[in-house]
């Protein structure tokens, strides 16, 4: 089971393999989302809900990519969750706070960046800034109006999801900087110059 995870996201590059695990994990959740919603806030804003998982393949799609163009990949993740955080806020509202997932996109596109790629991440990690800026009060009539409570339900079950991604955003890099240590501590060093 080992090998097969590790030759579905695995990758020569760290930072790829990490976008690889989190576009993963983030389309594994894809179809679950709309059950999340409705455990959280009813039944009442179904079909609607449902077409929240509609990301699936927009995630699982970048762990095909990331094999024969591994920059565009780690471009696509925070990209694609970005454009499903705002897809979920017309869907289900912004009362909702899904637009709260436009924190860890941002910090994903920060972390995948290598130094030498400083002007791409800066791009790229502006990009749910500018979609907050742009589209924060000027979302569409969600198709299913939730009630008060039910927002407050859905907003807390998002605040938890943001902080728990977060954190498992933390994880996958913390271990991209250990492979990072590892394999500069196995550099062969020069030897000592007697004095």
């Amino acid at each position: 089971m080992k090998g097969l995870f590790s030759r579905i996201v695995g990758h020569n590059d760290p930072l790829v393999g990490a976008a690889n695990l989190i576009a993963l994990v983030v389309a594994w959740n894809a179809p679950l989302y709309p059950l999340y919603v409705w455990w959280v806030a009813g039944a009442g804003g179904m079909p609607w809900a449902l077409l929240t998982g509609c990301s699936l393949p927009f995630f699982g799609s970048i762990l095909l990519v990331s094999r024969r163009f591994p920059l565009a990949a780690r471009v696509m993740l925070p990209t694609v969750g970005t454009a499903n955080t705002v897809w979920c806020s017309v869907i289900v509202g912004q009362a909702a706070g899904e637009e709260l997932f436009l924190l860890p996109c941002g910090m994903i596109a920060a972390l995948l960046f290598r130094p030498n790629e400083r002007v791409l991440m800066l791009a790229v990690t502006s990009v749910p800034l500018l979609a907050h800026l742009l589209l924060a009060g000027h979302y569409p009539v969600p198709p299913h109006i939730y009630t008060g409570a039910q927002y407050d339900a859905l907003r807390s079950m998002n605040i938890i999801s943001v902080g728990m991604l977060t954190a498992f955003v933390g994880i996958v890099f913390s271990g991209v900087l250990a492979q990072s240590e590892q394999a500069h501590d196995q550099q062969p060093r020069p030897p000592a110059q007697r004095g």
